[in-house]
């Protein structure tokens, strides 16, 4: 006859009811992996979770199987998570996206080994201080809560490499995030974000994807400029007025979004960044566009929803440039045509104007070609020169 184990284990359960949930348990009694997602579970967790995937059976050979390692709840509809999470205490991934949580246990801080935590689209208002104990963390998705803060301890989390917490209701950050030193990815899109704090940015030297777009900020730190390796930023629908100088430090930047801002200009010392391949700066108050600007390689520039009345002959130099955007502009300097029209042809007419005006500085230039440059300004003819 089975005898109950001891010290504490659970009784077997009633000869018979072998379900397919046990068999889940049982097999990733031997994987370390556990994976419940889309399993309709409602309000809490299986109990033989937090105890390990003990299922209380001697056919298990509890002896023969791993400690939890991974664990996935995501897509159900659990409302707690208990802080019997602790005795989970071999976890390095857990997964609770896309439930109903309103709170994160205490106990996610006695989790040692944890380093990818993803909470993302829950109800949660709040994450304790005590995730800060989870110092092997190196991925945290917080996305798609009710959060109006982060918690500082998350500083302590020295190996953190990914943060996201987009879509909260964030209005500051913590100064402590600095501590964060190894950050490379960056996402607070979607929350209520009136300052980046000049203190990370001087810390988060290894970023190479910052997003905080749609929110509510009015500048960019100077302190911008140390982000080196940064690829990726993402600022578009805030109320920036203006770019930093200092962003040529920014030297790995490869794509550049200010969309839905309040620039009046951007910088000249943007043309630094020999790596920037993508420029988006519709929906601003620009007036025009820097010719130090020009020395970009872009692939793609969208200047539309502007308000320029024309373009520097010198933008016609960046053969690279596959993609202008200009729609909603009041050009007065330029046909319609040419603004709707191809690309390639609209730069090989800057690259004209800026020929006619390179031999009109010389007092190299006949008649006839003044002339044409004259019709070109008041955009009234294009001829195109042989």
């Amino acid at each position: 006859r089975r005898q109950w184990r001891s010290e504490g284990r659970p009784p077997p359960p009633p000869a018979g009811s072998s379900t397919r949930m046990e068999r889940i348990l049982k097999s990733a009694r031997e994987s370390g992996s556990l994976n419940l997602s889309n399993r309709s579970l409602s309000s809490e967790v299986p109990g033989e979770v937090y105890n390990n995937l003990d299922t209380g059976s001697l056919d298990d050979k509890w002896w023969e199987g791993v400690d939890l390692q991974k664990l996935i709840l995501a897509h159900n509809n659990l409302e707690v998570l208990r802080e019997d999470l602790r005795n989970l205490s071999s976890l390095v991934v857990l997964n609770i996206s896309h439930n109903q949580l309103s709170s994160v246990p205490a106990a996610i801080g006695d989790l040692p080994l944890l380093k990818s935590l993803d909470v993302s689209f829950n109800q949660i208002k709040f994450i304790p201080e005590e995730v800060g104990l989870a110092t092997a963390l190196v991925k945290v998705d917080f996305s798609n809560n009710c959060l109006t803060e982060l918690p500082a301890s998350l500083g302590r989390c020295l190996n953190l490499s990914e943060l996201k917490a987009s879509n909260n209701n964030i209005s500051r950050l913590p100064d402590e995030l600095a501590g964060c030193c190894k950050l490379s990815k960056f996402d607070l899109e979607g929350n209520k974000l009136v300052l980046l704090p000049e203190n990370m940015f001087t810390s988060w030297t290894l970023l190479t994807e910052l997003n905080a777009a749609k929110n509510q900020l009015t500048t960019i730190p100077a302190s911008i400029g140390a982000l080196s390796k940064l690829v990726r930023m993402d600022l578009h629908q805030n109320k920036i007025t203006s770019i930093p100088s200092s962003i040529k430090g920014c030297s790995s930047l490869a794509e550049f979004y200010m969309g839905n801002n309040l620039l009046s200009t951007i910088p000249d010392d943007i043309g630094m960044l020999s790596k920037l391949g993508t420029l988006d700066l519709h929906s601003n108050q620009m007036k025009e566009y820097p010719v130090g600007a020009c020395k970009l390689k872009l692939s793609f520039l969208d200047l539309s929803n502007n308000a320029l009345s024309g373009l520097p002959p010198e933008l016609g130099t960046m053969t690279t440039l596959r993609k202008l955007l200009l729609s909603g502009n009041p050009m007065r300097a330029l046909r319609s045509s040419l603004v709707s029209g191809p690309t390639s042809t609209l730069m090989k007419y800057l690259r004209s104007r800026l020929s006619s005006e390179e031999e009109e500085h010389q007092g190299l230039e006949p008649p006839q070609q003044k002339l044409t440059r004259f019709l070109q300004q008041d955009d009234y003819l294009y001829l195109q020169r042989s």
